[in-house]
This record gives C-alpha cells, structure tokens and sequence, in this order.
C-alpha cells in the first residue's frame, strides 16, 4: 500500500485500507475501484490521504494501533455522550453516566495497546471522514497511553491518564457549532469563549461519580503552559499537573495533523517542527523529547523524496530511530522509474537523508 493525498487519486486506483465514516462505520471497504464519483465525493468529505493498493508496495504494511472493533465502540461511545451533552444546556452535578460509559472503553483501549511489544504513534484517522471533536478526543487518548505506557506508568496511572485525554475536550459539548467550525479567524470575543471549554469541562467531570478528579484536571489544565502563557489560569512549570502536560503535547500535535475547515492537515514532520519551536518554553524538553521519539513523523506508505533526488515509499519504521525510516526506492533522480525498486535503510546509509514529503508525482 501508499498513501496519497485525494488531489492525486486517479480513476482505477483502488483502495488499500478501509474508509471510516465519523461513527467509525466502514464508508468504502479495501479493494474498491476509484471513480470520478468516488473521489469527487472523498474531497467533500474533506479527507486528506488515502491508502491505495500499488503493485510494487503491495508488501507494505500498515500497524493498526487500535482493533476496528475497539475504534468503532469507542467512537460510537464518543459520539452519543458527547451529542448528549450538547443538547443539556445546564450543566448538571455528576448526572451524566459518563463514567459508566466510558471506563469499559478505557479497559478495551489499555488491552489493545498492551498487545504490542512498542508502539509508535501514527496518523490514526487520514483514512476517516469528519468530526474532529469524536475523532480528535480518540486520537488524543490513544497517543498519550502510548507516551504513559512508554515513560512506565502503572495500569491504574494508565487508566486515570488516558480518561482525562479521552474527556480532555468535553467541555466544547457546550459551545456553539458555528464557533467550532468557523472557516475563518476567532475575533477575540470569541476566542474567550473557546477558551471557556477548559472550565466547562471541569465543571461537567469533577462531580461525575467513577471520574477520577485528576481526570477532571486534565481538561481543565490542557491548554496551560510552562511560561504562563496558556489558559485558563496562566500555570508556570510545576503548577501544570504531569498528565496535563503530556495532554498539552498530544493535543497540540493532532490538531496540527488533522484537517480543519480553516486549513490543510500537516504533515508529520511539520508539526514536531513547529512543537520543537516551543520546547523549555511551551513545553518541557523531557517529555517532548520522549514524545518525538516514539512519533512516525515519516507513516508507512508516505512518498518522500531523498538527497540524492530519488523518490520513493516509506517501507518500515525503526522503532529505535523512527525519523530515519526504510525507504522503497521507486525512481532515480531524473525521475525514471527503476525497474526493480529497492530498500534503502537510513539507519545505515547516514549520509541520505529524507528532503521532501508527500505530494510526489510517481
């Protein structure tokens, strides 16, 4: 399989990984045939990339973090409690169940991260239609228990940790749709009332019966930083709870790497840049570190262009050293195909580095 952004899909190409509606129902199923109806229809959805099936990547395997199963509760779960709680207007003391809902999805989340040796975080939901509030609250959870699981937190840290991720944005229930899908810049009015979400939130899980408190914190501390900053209270350094900080890296990387109606996704590579820009300031350098460490910045099936002007296919992920991948040569650097494409691996070959990603004409 390859990954290629919608702009590139052509009629013919056929689908390599299942696509995802926003309840985590599968849309279009492996193997489907690409026509001008299909892609037209994946653009308004405003799906970014997608998997295809390609003969020389055929090999190519890409790790699913979560079994379809456990995504598809988890987002159906998701979907319900949070429409639920956008309709109550008056935010009620611990008259929501949310804690019955969710704490069996958590045990199911644990158990299939536990399953894998290492795991690396990687763009969940390219493949997957929108409604960032469902899908960004999974990603969020999932990419901090693999953060937790790696800095060595016990399974109950797990569960508390990855509650609060998971409800880290339930107080959005409560704004508008329109402030949440504005396609334009907040005025500074409005800004303040995305703000209050962080409190919101609060609000709605510290009284919630089977949400740990700490839990109820990460919601309200997601957004505080290490210079003082951030919201809602201004927190510097030590004052931000630890899990509050590994949410402020997690939440910040998905909401650069997922489209929004008022710009493109980023990629990768370019959003640890922009994270890095903010390291001992926005966010302390240890977990930053440790979280680009366990980051795929190059996924599997992505196209990159390498130093000496080849191009090819990310194969496989050195889970020692994910930024330098195994990369499938596919043309020389006049843009020739060669005619039996080869593993290139950068953990050996040090003097190639990756130049260029994505968007690359084959």
């Amino acid at each position: 399989m390859r990954l290629l952004p919608v702009h590139m899909l052509q009629q013919g190409m056929k689908i390599g990984k299942k696509i995802y509606s926003e309840e985590g129902l599968i849309l279009l199923a492996e193997g489907v045939e690409l026509s001008s109806p299909i892609i037209r229809r994946l653009k308004e959805l405003d799906i970014g990339y997608i998997y295809i099936q390609d003969a020389m990547t055929e090999d190519i395997e890409i790790p699913e973090v979560l079994h379809e199963e456990t995504r598809r509760k988890a987002l159906q779960t998701i979907r319900v409690q949070f429409q639920s709680l956008s309709r109550t207007s008056t935010i009620t003391k611990g008259g929501h169940h949310l804690g019955k809902s969710f704490s069996g999805m958590m045990d199911s989340i644990l158990d299939d991260l536990g399953s894998h040796d290492v795991s690396m975080i990687m763009l969940t939901d390219m493949n997957m239609t929108d409604h960032y509030l469902y899908k960004h609250s999974l990603n969020v959870c999932v990419y901090t228990l693999i953060l937790g699981i790696s800095y060595g937190y016990s399974r109950d840290q797990l569960s508390v940790l990855g509650m609060g991720a998971l409800l880290h944005d339930i107080g959005k229930t409560q704004t508008s749709q329109k402030l949440l899908f504005k396609p334009s810049k907040l005025s500074d009015e409005e800004f303040q009332q995305m703000k209050a979400h962080t409190e919101i939130g609060f609000k709605i899980l510290k009284d919630e019966p089977n949400i740990p408190l700490l839990s109820a914190h990460c919601a309200l501390q997601h957004h505080e930083r290490l210079n003082g900053t951030g919201y809602p209270q201004g927190l510097k350094g030590s004052e931000i709870h630890e899990y509050a900080q590994w949410l402020g890296l997690t939440d910040s990387y998905d909401a650069m790497t997922s489209h929004r109606v008022y710009r493109p996704a980023m990629l990768p590579h370019q959003a640890m840049e922009v994270m890095y820009a903010g390291s001992g300031t926005l966010y302390n350098q240890q977990k930053l570190e440790l979280f680009r460490d366990k980051v795929a910045i190059y996924p599997p099936g992505m196209s990159v262009k390498l130093s000496t002007g080849e191009t090819g296919v990310v194969s496989k992920i050195d889970i020692n050293m994910p930024q330098r991948p195994v990369v499938r040569v596919m043309t020389n650097a006049s843009g020739e195909s060669y005619k039996a494409p080869f593993d290139l691996d950068l953990t050996q070959v040090l003097s190639v580095v990756v130049t260029h990603v994505g968007d690359i004409e084959s």
